[in-house]
C-alpha cells in the first residue's frame, strides 16, 4: 500500500526513480509521481491511474541526478492527479512524498496553515506546508523537518526535497516501512528493497522515528533528539530473476505454479539431517511454555491461522485463539496468564498486526513472527521468527505465501508436539512431499479449472463456497480470492450455518462450490449440499479420492487428511484466476486494494 523511492547520485535519476516505483505496483495504487531536482530546481511530474501514464508525462528532457517518486492508495481525498504525490509547500520550496496517516493533521492545519490555501485533500500537503512553515520563522531545513516530525501522530515515512539543497533527500519513519540503499557514489532510498534491486543489494533499517539525511556520498541516522546512529547494512537476499513473470500473463498464475517448489523449498529449510522437522529450540520451547496461543493475522494469512489452530491444538495440545489484527487493539479478550502471541503476515509490515504485537510487548508478553521477509519489521520487533522461504510474492492476491504458511505453521505444530513428548501418527515431511507433489499434478490441471470457471461462474453474481471442520476455512479463502480479483460476491460459510439465514439468497442457478476432504463429516457437507441443491442451486464439490461420489465435480489427488488444505486450495485459486481473466478484470492488481496494508 503506497511506495516511496528516492535516489541521490550520478546516473539520470528518472529512470532509476520509474523502474523503481514499476518494482512496487504489486503493493496496490491508484495515482504515481515523481519530483526531480535541478539547477532549473524541482520538477514535479504525476498522474492518475497507471505508473505507464505518469511515464508518457515525464519529460525527457529535463537532466537531474537526484529525485523522489511515490505510488499513492487514496485514504485523505479521491485518487485524482491532484491528490496525488508528490506535494509541495506554498513557495514550491519544498516537494514531499508520504505513506501512512497523519492522524493530527486537521489539528495541525487549524494550528499552523490558517493563512495557507492548500490544493490537495491530502494529510500529506500538510505536512510539506508546516516545514516551511518553520523555515520562515527562522529554522534551518533540518530543524524545520525535525520539529515538523515531532508534532505528527500516526504513521509516516517520509521523503523530501529542498529546491535550495538539492544535494540532500531528508527522510524519516514511524509505523511505516521504509529503506535506505547503499551505493558507490549513489544512495537510495525505497519502501522496499525490491524496488532499488536494480541498483543496490545493501540496505540499512531504519527504525521509528529517526530522520535520516541522504546525500551522494553519506547517510546520516539521527533520532529526534539529534543523536547520530550508526547501523551497519544488510545484504537483501532477493533475486531479480524472482520478480520478473517470464514467460507467464500473470504474476498471480506464476505464484499459483510455484506453489510446489515453495512446499520442496520449506522441507528443505525445516528437516534436519535425520528427516525430521527441525526449528529453532527456543521457538518450540516459547510454545510449550504458553498456557495459550493467540493468533493475530488479516485476510489470508487470518485463514492460514485458523488452519494452524487445528494443527497446533491436535498435535500439540496447546490451546489456540486465533484473532484479526484490526479488531485486536480495540476489543482485546481477557489474555491468559502466559500467552504466546503468533503474528502472521506474508510482508511482515501489516499495520494492523503491528499495532497489536507494540501492544502486547508493552505488556511483557512473548511473540513469534511467521513472515516470508528476513529484517521486516514485524520479523524485527518480534522475540523470534520463522520464515516462509516463499521468494516475492507479487501478485496482490495472496497464493504462495498462504500455503507457505500453513506448511511452516505444521512444522512449528509437529516439532513442538515433538518436544512435549507427543509423536504424530504420520511422517510430516513425508507427507509434506506427497502434497507438493499432489499440488504440481493440480497446477497442471488448468485447462479443467478454466472449464469450470465458465461452467459456474461467467454470468453469476453471487457464489457460495461451504465446508466443515478445515474445508470451511479453505471455503473462507477459496471465497476472499474470488471476490478479490473478479469482484464476485462470494463468501464462506461452514455447510450447518447456511440454513440459519443465508440459505435464502439461494436462487436458481446460484453456484455452491463445496469442499468434502475430511472423512468424519463427508456426508454432513454432502447432506448440506442436497439442502441447496433443494432450492435450486448448481453444486460444484470438490472431494478428495477415497471420499468421492459419482457426482463429484472434481476430485483431488490423495494426501494425508490432515494436510488437505494444502491441496484443496489450489483449484479455488485457479477458479478465481480464470473466472477473474473471463471477466475482463486485472488479476495481478485488482481494483481498491493493496498487497501491503502498511496503514491502520
Amino acid at each position: 500500500m503506497c511506495g516511496i523511492v528516492g535516489y541521490i547520485g550520478q546516473q539520470d535519476s528518472k529512470e532509476i526513480l520509474l523502474r523503481g516505483l514499476e518494482k512496487l505496483e504489486y503493493r496496490g495504487y491508484d495515482s504515481a509521481g515523481i519530483a526531480v531536482t535541478n539547477h532549473d530546481g524541482i520538477h514535479v511530474f504525476k498522474e492518475k491511474g497507471r505508473i505507464a501514464i505518469l511515464r508518457e508525462s515525464v519529460d525527457t528532457s529535463v537532466t537531474t541526478t537526484a529525485g523522489i517518486g511515490h505510488t499513492r492508495w487514496a485514504t485523505h481525498g479521491v485518487p485524482s492527479r491532484v491528490n496525488a504525490h508528490p506535494h509541495q509547500s506554498a513557495s514550491s520550496r519544498f516537494t514531499l512524498v508520504h505513506n501512512g496517516v497523519i492522524e493530527n493533521y486537521m489539528q495541525l492545519k487549524r494550528e499552523y496553515l490558517q493563512d495557507i490555501s492548500l490544493k490537495s485533500d491530502t494529510d500529506t500537503e500538510i505536512v510539506v506546508q508546516v516545514i516551511e512553515k518553520f523555515i520562515q520563522q527562522g529554522e534551518t531545513v533540518e530543524e524545520a523537518f525535525r520539529q515538523t516530525l515531532s508534532l505528527l501522530k500516526g504513521s509516516y515515512a517520509i521523503a523530501l526535497l529542498d529546491e535550495q539543497n538539492p544535494e540532500t533527500i531528508f527522510v524519516a519513519k514511524n509505523k511505516s516501512p521504509l529503506l535506505v540503499g547503499l551505493g558507490e557514489g549513489f544512495n537510495v532510498v525505497a519502501s522496499d528493497a525490491m524496488a532499488m534491486l536494480q541498483v543496490t543489494n545493501q540496505y540499512v533499517e531504519l527504525m521509528d522515528k529517526e530522520m535520516v539525511l541522504v546525500t551522494r556520498e553519506q547517510v546520516v541516522i539521527k533520532t529526534l533528539n539529534g543523536e547520530v546512529v550508526d547501523r551497519s547494512p544488510y545484504t537483501a537476499e532477493l533475486d531479480a530473476s524472482d520478480i520478473e513473470k517470464g514467460t507467464y500473463p500473470h504474476y498471480m498464475l506464476k505464484e499459483i505454479d510455484e506453489q510446489p517448489l515453495v512446499m520442496r523449498k520449506i522441507i528443505q529449510e525445516y528437516q534436519n539431517e535425520a528427516g525430521s522437522v527441525k526449528i529453532n529450540d527456543d521457538i518450540a520451547n516459547a510454545v510449550n511454555a504458553a498456557d495459550r496461543v493467540y493468533i493475530i493475522a488479516c485476510g489470508t494469512s487470518y485463514h492460514a491461522g485458523l488452519v494452524g489452530k487445528q494443527f497446533i491444538e491436535s498435535w500439540a495440545k496447546v490451546p489456540v485463539e486465533v484473532h484479526v489484527a484490526s479488531e485486536f487493539n480495540y476489543n482485546m479478550p481477557l489474555l491468559s496468564e502466559n500467552p504466546l502471541f503468533i503474528f502472521i503476515s506474508q510482508s511482515g509490515e501489516t499495520a494492523d498486526s503491528r499495532a497489536v504485537l507494540v501492544t502486547i510487548k508493552a505488556l511483557g508478553h512473548k511473540a513469534l513472527t511467521i513472515t516470508n521477509v528476513p529484517g521486516s519489521t514485524l520479523s524485527r520487533e518480534a522475540d523470534y521468527t520463522l520464515l516462509l522461504h516463499a521468494g516475492p510474492e507479487i501478485a496482490v492476491a495472496s497464493t504462495k505465501a498462504y500455503t507457505a504458511q500453513i506448511a511452516v505453521l505444521a512444522i512449528l505444530a509437529a516439532k513442538t508436539a515433538e518436544s512435549k513428548g507427543h509423536s504424530l501418527e504420520f511422517d510430516l515431511v513425508k507427507e509434506l512431499g506427497i502434497a507438493a507433489n499432489a499440488m504440481e499434478a493440480l497446477c497442471d490441471q488448468k485447462e479443467e479449472m478454466d472449464y469450470i470457471a465458465r461452467e459456474y461462474l461467467s454470468t453469476t453474481r453471487n457464489c457460495f463456497f461451504i465446508g466443515r471442520a478445515v474445508d470451511y476455512y479453505v471455503g473462507l479463502e477459496g471465497a476472499l480470492k474470488l471476490k478479490e480479483i473478479s469482484y464476485i460476491q462470494a463468501e464462506g460459510f461452514a455447510g450447518g450455518e447456511l440454513k440459519h439465514g443465508t440459505i435464502a439468497l439461494i436462487e436458481n442457478g446460484t453456484p455452491i462450490i463445496a469442499l468434502a476432504t475430511q472423512g468424519h463429516v463427508n456426508l454432513s457437507i454432502r447432506g448440506n449440499v442436497k439442502e441447496v441443491v433443494a432450492r435450486g442451486a448448481n453444486p460444484c464439490i470438490i472431494s478428495l479420492k477415497g471420499l468421492e461420489e459419482e457426482d463429484d465435480r472434481f476430485v483431488l489427488p490423495e494426501v494425508h487428511e490432515s494436510l488437505t488444505p494444502l491441496v484443496s486450495v489450489v483449484p479455488l485459486q485457479l477458479i478465481a484466476y480464470f473466472a477473474a481473466l473471463h471477466r475482463g478484470c486485472d488479476v495481478d492488481k485488482p481494483r481498491n486494494l493493496a498487497k501491503s496494508v502498511t496503514v491502520e
